[in-house]
């Protein structure tokens, strides 16, 4: 009976005499989708095997993955009784408990996963507590009838089993000490017990030993895991001999190895040393940036792998084996391939990250940015790409443009918002620091316009519009070149010189889209519109209350930039300014009802003539870029944005000369200041002042020209017309500015001659002109011939009246024939009104002038008159009386005074003189026809009668050559009156005497020649006509 359990156990069987195969013997040990695979395993994992390795005792048992046995069974009957088996119950549920494991294990009661709430939930979710206490009832008579012929097993044969495990620890327990003496150290064995041979031996022996001397180190071939199960010490001494015979016979048995396979290995590469070097010469290429020879050698590795791949498809079709030397080809075509295929892609994201940011690529010295692009665009059609080069390169330069024109205006509008604060917070400039500008208005001197801070605003206004509008090196430029590119790009003009590609592969990405042509009209019209808002925003719009709200994004928000990108390259300032900090900017001035508080572009402060020498240039590049905006294709047929445009220009421009004749106004205030009192080198009867005012006027008039008309702007062939005529408001507002300025500036001039502050009395302005010296004359000659005594109040009335004459006669006639001319337009009742304030402020100015001295005349003649010693005591009188000589002494010094101011440049007597000594003959008259009516007694004797005909005809013959009819009509009165209080005998006797008198007369006159020989006629000598001949050559030269 114990030889067939043998057998039964052997063999795995549960009948000693099958008549079939038993169907759990069905599969092999090892698992045939595994044999494929060989784990690592120690050739002593043998030892390792537990009893779970161990095949099973049941039938029917199962196989892990892992090929060990597993005790629970593929099925198994219910065990509650139910007729079904518990896999044919869980199927007809419909559950996967054929092919999942796991689940299935879950319902046998075998297996230690065994969940006795899911097997009841689901196989008997249907039974009642009848049924179910049938199946409990049933499971344990089960237990019981299972349970008793296990029991008797044990029973019968516990001593066998006891037995042979006790020989077999003993045998482990000695294989596994050995070397190490187990008696020394080991109590004696206790007796065997049912009890103690339950415990394994190997703990009563390891626990036997606490409290002894240290273990004794093992044998090498003790059967333990450190000495590799006994063999280690073989093991070590076979690898220091094969180490040894490696060393000495390795290289004289692998030599002649190494050396065929050396050879192999050199034939197959001179076989194929294009494929080899392709890979590196590609990367050498790449280095060098050789486009055309990358090109050829992509092109080489392309031919290669199709050669190839050609060759596998015909196998594959053939279905005949490879040779060696056919892998071997197809081999190092692969990795060739595989390592070009890397280095082109790399290259190819290289050339789309130029393409698609056109500041990265960098054209080489020689080369245009355009050409550059260009031939990336044929190197990546060359090479073969799935998305279009020329759409791309077109797309991404179109973003380009525009963030760069988002940023140019940024960084510019803040930096000219941060110019104008600063000017706005220093003070306004005297009158005399803008007059002193304002006497350089005939130097082409820019700089010397106006201050530097505000010169420098200009600059930097200048300098934001150059970037925008300029053809050459501005925005406006790029914007055309771009459409030009696309232009040439949507008709096919650039593609006749770009290739198709690799079999033509690339022919396709060769033409746009209709969309795509679409998309860079488009693009084109929204960065004209961009552009056009950028410019039309600094002149419409005022200055920034929050300065912060020009950037972007706002200050304080998310990703707030603290510069804007490449500062100094947007910057019209070129960086100056430096580092913009949203937090540290200069704060907006107190509004004072200032002009230039209304103009973000206007600097504060500003003169007329900065602002016209800038403007005109501005307005320039407005015009000029307005019209090559037009001129574009996308733009030219937009209605709307032509309207914009055309907006912008009018806006411009009368945004520009309402602020313009706002600092002219300011500027006609301060043009009083520009009197320096120093004689005009050619006029010596007049200072500088008129040359300055006609030089200011004819400066700002043809500026103003230029603002209004844009004179530079031309329309382009075939292309509409932008620039409308100016509206008659902007005409009227200057023709009303340029009379205000004259009136102004005549008042200012009238102010000089009555201010306090011009000086002390001995205070003297003394200018020498270089004809003076030329001439020979000694330095005190041409000292008391260019003096000007600004401290005197008269000198000052006398320059002021001869200017005025110099304003009146010559330089403001050329200014109104000026503006006629530049803006077309005739000032008929302006120029009678500007000659009626220059009349009215002359006659102001030669009354004052005049007054103090005709009533000094007038009170001298009349006390005379009026003396009591007036009347002679001689019959014939031979003498004028002394008030006579005082009043002419009067004149003699006046005459002095106007003649030494206001010299006369021709060699006769200046025009002024004439006229005041005329008025104050005049009024000399007068005054003795008033003293011969007032005299008392009131009748005249003969020695009266021909006194007073001796002082009036003494009078009215020295100074006969400053006679006027109402002189002369003033003496007729006089004798008028004389014959209407004298009697007939005196009036007879009188008539008598006349010849006695002419010759008294003529002898009076003689002896006062050199007292009053000022006021005969001036005669040419020769030595004065040589001195201005000589003069004239001076000034020519």
């Amino acid at each position: 009976m114990a030889q067939t359990r043998d057998i039964l156990n052997h063999y795995n069987i549960s009948n000693p005499f099958p008549t079939e195969w038993p169907a759990e013997l069905d599969s092999d040990d090892e698992d045939p989708d595994a044999a494929g695979v060989r784990r690592s395993r120690s050739r002593y994992s043998a030892l390792e095997r537990t009893a779970s390795e161990r095949k099973s005792l049941l039938p029917g048992s199962q196989r892990t993955v892992e090929g060990r046995a597993n005790l629970v069974q593929k099925d198994e009957p219910d065990p509650l009784g139910a007729p079904s088996s518990v896999v044919t119950s869980l199927t007809n549920l419909g559950l996967p408990a054929e092919h999942d494991t796991r689940y299935r294990n879950r319902f046998m009661l075998s297996s230690t996963t065994f969940s006795p709430e899911l097997f009841l939930s689901t196989t008997h979710s249907d039974d009642t507590t009848e049924d179910l206490i049938q199946g409990s009832k049933y499971l344990a008579r089960s237990i019981d009838q299972q349970s008793a012929p296990l029991k008797a097993l044990v029973e019968t044969n516990f001593e066998r089993f006891v037995r042979a495990k006790a020989t077999i620890d003993n045998v482990y327990t000695e294989m596994r000490n050995q070397g190490i003496d187990t008696h020394a150290n080991t109590p004696p064995s206790p007796r065997h017990s049912r009890r103690v041979s339950g415990i394994h031996f190997r703990n009563i022996s390891g626990g036997s030993a606490a409290g002894v001397t240290p273990p004794q180190r093992p044998s090498k071939n003790a059967l333990r895991k450190e000495t590799d199960y006994g063999v280690q010490g073989m093991k070590i001494s076979l690898s220091e001999v094969s180490k040894k015979a490696e060393d000495v016979w390795g290289p004289a048995l692998g030599g002649k190895e190494r050396e065929a396979k050396l050879k192999v290995i050199l034939n197959a590469v001179e076989k194929d040393r294009a494929i080899f070097e392709l890979g590196s010469s590609l990367s050498e290429a790449i280095n060098q940036r050789d486009y055309d020879r990358i090109v050829e050698l992509y092109n080489s590795a392309r031919q290669y792998a199709a050669e190839a791949r050609a060759f596998g498809e015909e196998v594959r079709q053939t279905g005949r084996g490879l040779s060696d030397d056919e892998v071997y080809r197809v081999v190092i075509v692969g990795k060739m391939w595989s390592s070009v295929d890397e280095q082109i892609k790399a290259l190819k994201r290289d050339i789309w990250r130029k393409l698609s940011n056109t500041s990265a690529a960098l054209p080489h010295s020689g080369v245009s940015q355009a050409e550059e692009h260009m031939e990336l665009i044929t190197v990546l059609l060359h090479l073969g790409v799935e998305e279009s080069p020329i759409w791309v390169y077109l797309l991404s330069r179109y973003d380009f443009l525009k963030n760069k024109i988002a940023a140019v205006v940024e960084r510019s509008k803040i930096e000219i918002e941060i110019l104008r604060r600063r000017l706005a917070l220093g003070e306004r400039p005297t009158s005399e620091t803008v007059a002193m500008f304002l006497r350089q208005a005939s130097k082409e001197r820019p700089e010397a316009l106006d201050t530097e801070d505000v010169i420098d605003f200009w600059s930097c206004t200048l300098t934001y519009f150059t970037k925008l509008l300029s053809l050459s090196n501005g925005l406006l430029g790029e914007i055309v070149d771009f459409w030009e590119t696309a232009q040439s790009f949507i008709d096919g003009s650039r593609q006749k010189s770009l290739p198709t590609g690799y079999e033509g592969e690339s022919s396709k990405h060769l033409q746009l889209s209709e969309s795509e042509v679409n998309g860079l009209r488009s693009g084109v019209t929204e960065l004209v519109s961009q552009l056009r808002d950028a410019v039309f925003s600094l002149f419409a719009d005022p200055p920034a209350e929050d300065i912060s709200s020009l950037f972007s994004p706002v200050p304080g928000s998310a990703g707030t930039p603290t510069t804007p990108h490449m500062g100094a390259a947007f910057s019209p300032t070129d960086g100056r300014i430096g580092r913009l900090d949203p937090t540290d900017l200069p704060a907006a001035a107190a509004k004072k009802g200032e002009p230039w508080e209304d103009y973000a572009f206007w600097p504060p402060h500003s003169n007329a003539l900065s602002a016209v020498h800038y403007l005109q240039q501005i307005l320039a590049l407005v015009g000029v870029g307005a019209g090559e905006m037009v001129a574009l294709g996308p733009v030219s047929k937009n209605n709307a944005m032509f309207d914009k445009i055309k907006t912008m220009i009018a806006g411009a421009r009368e945004r520009c000369m309402r602020a313009v004749c706002e600092a002219w106004s300011k500027d006609a205030e301060s043009c009083k200041s520009m009197e320096d009192w120093v004689r005009s080198p050619d006029k010596r009867d007049q200072t500088r002042m008129p040359i300055y005012i006609e030089a200011f006027e004819r400066k700002v008039l043809q500026g103003m020209q230029q603002v209004l008309y844009l004179s530079d702007t031309t329309t382009k062939p075939g292309g509409r017309d932008i620039l409308t005529p100016p509206p008659s408001k902007l005409l009227q507002m200057v023709r009303t500015q340029f009379v205000s300025s004259i009136y102004k500036t005549a008042s200012g001039m009238l102010e000089n001659t009555e201010a306090s502050n011009q000086g002390d009395e001995e205070d003297w302005v003394l200018v020498t002109s270089l004809n003076s010296i030329a001439v020979g004359a000694t330095p005190s000659e041409a000292l008391m011939h260019d003096a000007i005594n600004a401290s005197s109040r008269n000198v000052r009335m006398l320059l002021t009246m001869s200017n005025l004459k110099a304003l009146r006669n010559d330089h403001v006639p050329a200014l109104i024939q000026l503006f006629e001319s530049l803006f077309s337009v005739k000032l008929a009742e302006e120029s009678k009104t500007i000659k009626d304030v220059f009349g009215q402020i002359d006659a102001k100015l030669f009354h004052s002038y005049t007054k103090p001295m005709v009533a000094n005349l007038t009170q001298i003649v009349k006390d005379g008159i009026n003396s009591p010693s007036w009347v002679p005591t001689n019959p014939k009188p031979d003498q004028v009386r002394p008030y006579v000589y005082a009043a002419l002494m009067k004149l003699v010094m006046v005459h002095t005074e106007v003649s030494t101011t206001v010299p006369s440049t021709t060699g006769s007597n200046s025009p002024l003189l004439g006229e005041i000594l005329s008025y104050m003959l005049e009024n000399i008259s007068q005054a003795l026809l008033e003293g011969f009516k007032e005299r008392k007694p009131n009748t005249y004797s003969l020695p009266a009668l021909m006194q007073a005909t001796l002082d009036t005809e003494f009078i009215a013959q020295t100074m006969t050559n400053y006679s006027t009819p109402k002189a002369g009509e003033i003496q007729g009165q006089i004798y008028t009156e004389l014959d209407k209080r004298t009697t007939n005998e005196a009036r007879a006797r009188l008539q008598q005497e006349l010849g006695d008198m002419r010759i008294v007369l003529k002898k009076l006159r003689d002896g006062s020649r050199n007292s009053f020989g000022c006021f005969k006629k001036p005669r040419s000598s020769d030595k004065d006509r040589g001195r201005q001949q000589t003069t004239a050559a001076a000034a020519a030269s």
